[in-house]
């Protein structure tokens, strides 16, 4: 079929087009980028309908690309019980593969906990990479480089790579290097562990679990060298598998007009190619292969988050002209049905902006702390009129007139800030560097046996890097009721992992003396010896503290101090127990060096979004609780996780 055709276009572009069919009808909205650059139109509208109408019919039987391919390796959304192509499990010991590891790759099922530890696990290693390597950029700009032998991170003393990778980057290619990426190899489909839903805070994360595997590029794709496989013999290749959406798109729309990559991403200044992840799209449309869309939003304080949306099926592709002028291909993305509600809307609720409450909060009080903290703490009730009665609220611990605590430490001779770990005597207390860095106003590297902070002694100020944990509540949080595990605490605002988020606060007394307190609650037990050894052998230290090897067990079997919230206390006494909390506790020595003394703080353990519940271990041993008559007393658990223990004592 030869013709020729003029239709009207923007003024811009105006032009005579030639279009040639040889043999069978093209869809026209399926538009190809001739040699010399113009654009195909649509024919009519009712010629159009006709072509839709005859591939709808041709869709319905197995297309003669689709007949290439062994049935077996054929994309299939039709019920599972039809069809099942395994999903690899790279990078995962064959001894633990879990139940989903068996399921359809296309096809939504839930992920066990099996599943979603070894994610968190993967972010955790990220972290206390991107930390360490964010600690020695540091170090070079201050012209400080203390090694991280532990690490391995080869880097040799006293050179630095100024200019050199960011921290981020450099922490995905130690996870390479160290084979320690989730989903190391490329793959179609969810990803066990990775729930739609899920929320990351950079895309150095997503590439640390394997669910995109580019920092910067919008399409993921497997290359030719994959075709040499046995497995994927027959498909033609690249093969888009995932993309990130930026802030521009629709939030929580089923259907997606995407628009391609290159053609100068930055500028918009050249035409799109149909090649590498353009191509891709466009051979995952052809073989039915679904995409996981993720989707950036912007958050509050420059924050960014990528949300899982989910698989779509790419069902359109054709060029069109960009805002510039110059050609852009575009892709319609629809959504397979089966799975999850989108939650992208849930980033407005994350961020404190949530529209509808299930119901009108009872502002039980504007702030418990009553302008002690820096930040207002709110305390609200949606489910009774329970009000907070008999307490107390200090922002710092209460020492009962029986004790005395141990004199103030020896201090270092830095000024202002201590900045050199070489020479300042808190900063070697702690092994090879200071334990935390600035990142996101001061974070914890990795949780340690106890970390020595700098105290009244100290040449430097409150502003010292090695003094984070006292520096007072930073982030925004909520007391609120639950209907079945009394008040609890939320943040209002993001919290990455190894911030410190309070500190548990109340009186200081001796264990003996908590007779008359048997039904209190809120008694924290100063045990760091059993917080060293890992709560349970749930938690894992880094050792290489000073001194503290050479400590006696026996001189911390019982712990003779305790901190009792029941009466006076701090927001810490509302947080609830969970057996996969998101916080830590980490004992620290700030004025003495007396273990038994240590203060009890709290740290994030993960990145904690917007409006989640703050939890932690409260480390009880089953049957461990007794009331005044010697009797086992029992509480069950209703943390609700999946790691559930289902008694808390």
């Amino acid at each position: 079929m030869l013709g020729w055709l003029y239709l009207p276009l923007p003024k811009s572009v105006s032009q005579i087009f030639f279009f040639f069919f040889p043999g069978s009808i093209v869809n026209p909205r399926r538009m190809e980028s001739l040699g010399n650059g113009t654009l195909d139109v649509s024919v009519t509208k009712k010629f159009g309908q006709r072509v839709q109408k005859k591939e709808s019919e041709e869709k319905k039987r197995c297309s003669p690309r689709l007949r290439e391919i062994h049935e077996s390796k054929r994309p299939y959304y039709g019920p599972p019980r039809k069809h099942h192509p395994p999903i690899l499990l790279e990078g995962l010991d064959a001894a633990a593969e879990t139940p989903s590891a068996q399921l359809s790759a296309f096809s939504y099922v839930p992920h066990t906990r099996t599943d979603k530890a070894r994610v968190k696990k993967a972010l955790r290693i990220y972290n206390k990479y991107y930390l360490h390597f964010f600690q020695e950029e540091y170090a070079c700009e201050n012209d400080t480089i203390p090694l991280a032998k532990h690490l391995d991170l080869k880097q040799k003393e006293g050179v630095c790579e100024i200019g050199g990778k960011r921290p981020d980057l450099k922490a995905i290619s130690k996870m390479i290097e160290c084979n320690e990426v989730l989903f190391p190899t490329k793959r179609f489909g969810h990803l066990p562990g990775i729930d739609v839903g899920y929320q990351f805070y950079s895309r150095a994360e997503m590439v640390a679990l394997g669910l995109h595997s580019h920092w910067l590029n919008s399409i993921d794709y497997m290359g030719v060298s994959c075709k040499i496989t046995e497995e994927f013999k027959g498909y033609t290749f690249p093969i888009a598998i995932a993309i990130v959406l930026s802030g521009e798109y629709e939030d929580n729309s089923e259907d997606i007009v995407y628009t391609g990559e290159d053609g100068n991403r930055f500028t918009g200044s050249e035409h799109q190619e149909m090649s590498c992840g353009n191509l891709a799209l466009k051979n995952s449309m052809k073989q039915s292969i679904p995409v996981r869309v993720i989707r950036g939003h912007a958050g509050d304080n420059h924050l960014k988050i990528y949300t899982y949306d989910g698989l779509y099926k790419v069902s359109e592709c054709w060029p069109a002209e960009g805002v510039s002028g110059f050609v852009v291909y575009k892709y319609l993305l629809k959504r397979l049905e089966g799975q999850p509600k989108l939650t992208s809307n849930q980033v407005e609720c994350s961020n404190g902006r949530s529209r509808v409450p299930a119901k009108a909060p009872l502002m039980v009080c504007l702030d418990i702390s009553e302008g002690q903290e820096d930040v207002h703490i709110p305390v609200v009730n949606t489910i009774d009129d329970t009000t907070i009665t008999g307490f107390t609220y200090t922002k710092y611990n209460q020492i009962l007139s029986n004790l005395k605590l141990p004199p103030n430490a020896d201090g270092c001779d830095c000024k202002g800030s201590c900045k050199n770990p070489k020479r300042c005597s808190c900063a070697r207390l702690n092994g090879v560097d200071f334990p935390y860095v600035r990142s996101n106003g001061g974070r914890l590297i990795e949780a340690k046996d106890v970390v020595f902070e700098c105290g009244p002694n100290c040449g430097c100020g409150p502003g010292c890097i090695n003094r984070i944990s006292q520096q007072g509540i930073k982030y925004q949080l909520e007391v609120f009721r639950t209907s079945d595990r009394g008040w609890a605490v939320k943040t209002k605002d993001f919290i990455p992992s190894g911030a410190p988020v309070c500190e548990y606060i109340g009186e200081l007394r001796r264990t003996n003396e908590l007779d008359s307190v048997a039904e209190n609650d809120y008694i924290f037990e100063i045990d760091c010896w059993q917080t060293i050894k890992g709560i349970g052998g749930r938690e894992r230290r880094l050792g290489d503290v000073f001194d503290l090897g050479r400590r006696d067990e026996k001189e911390f079997a019982e712990p003779e101090f305790c901190v009792d919230a029941g009466r006076i206390g701090n927001v810490a006494r509302f947080i609830n127990h969970s057996c996969d909390p998101n916080l830590f506790v980490q004992c620290v020595l700030s004025s003495h060096h007396d273990l038994k003394l240590a203060r009890i703080v709290l740290f994030a353990s993960d990145d904690i979004a917007p409006m989640q519940e703050l939890t932690y271990d409260y480390g009880y041993a089953l049957d461990s609780v007794v009331d005044k008559n010697g009797k086992v007393r029992m509480l069950p658990c209703h943390c609700g996780t999946s790691e559930c223990r289902k008694r808390l004592y």
